[in-house]
């Protein structure tokens, strides 16, 4: 379970740099986020197992990372960015080694969905997430932050490098492509 309680980010950010307290700050930050950073990975691989490996490698480098940690943004879009980045490089490897162009099919993803012991969805949810796999990877992105994080576009314009007017566009494409997929 998610660690939900209020953080002095501020503080948790010091606790972070400062060696004698890194460790346990470290554990509040993964308690802190790490179901979010997990679910944001997870809608884009579909894979439980995936997702998990993914975390582990965010974790990771945030770790790696945490004394180039400047705090011009939150910890949580830093730690978003990391995921997406690792997640985009991930989808990318899964590309080349089934030999799918980037603008190709990712239907590797819909076997993800068919196969994955841990789904508890009904047909209908099933079915929804095979027709957002079946979104342009951007497109897909932009859809979960917004749709299922109910992420603000500002937020998603640090976490992505993208214009706001330019997400608003991926999000609206996103949901006609849904609504054509689905029927009403």
């Amino acid at each position: 379970m998610a660690y939900t309680a209020p953080i002095d980010e501020k503080q948790l950010i010091a606790d972070l740099q400062d060696p004698k307290t890194a460790k346990k700050a470290f554990d509040t930050l993964m308690r802190t986020y790490g179901e979010q950073v997990y679910w944001q990975i997870r809608k884009m691989v579909t894979s439980h197992d995936d997702a998990n490996d993914l975390l582990q490698n965010c974790f990771m480098k945030a770790w790696n990372n945490l004394q180039n940690f400047r705090g011009d943004a939150r910890l949580s879009t830093w730690l978003y960015k990391i995921a997406v980045n690792e997640t985009l490089n991930f989808l990318n490897k899964e590309r080349q080694r089934q030999t799918i162009t980037e603008d190709g099919d990712d239907s590797f993803l819909l076997a993800n969905i068919e196969s994955d012991e841990y789904f508890d969805g009904d047909q209908l949810q099933k079915d929804f997430q095979k027709a957002i796999a079946k979104l342009p990877e951007k497109q897909r992105l932009v859809f979960n932050m917004r749709y299922y994080d109910d992420m603000k576009y500002e937020k998603m314009s640090e976490i992505l490098g993208t214009s706001v007017g330019a997400l608003k566009a991926s999000y609206h494409h996103a949901v006609k492509k849904l609504t054509s997929l689905l029927g009403d």
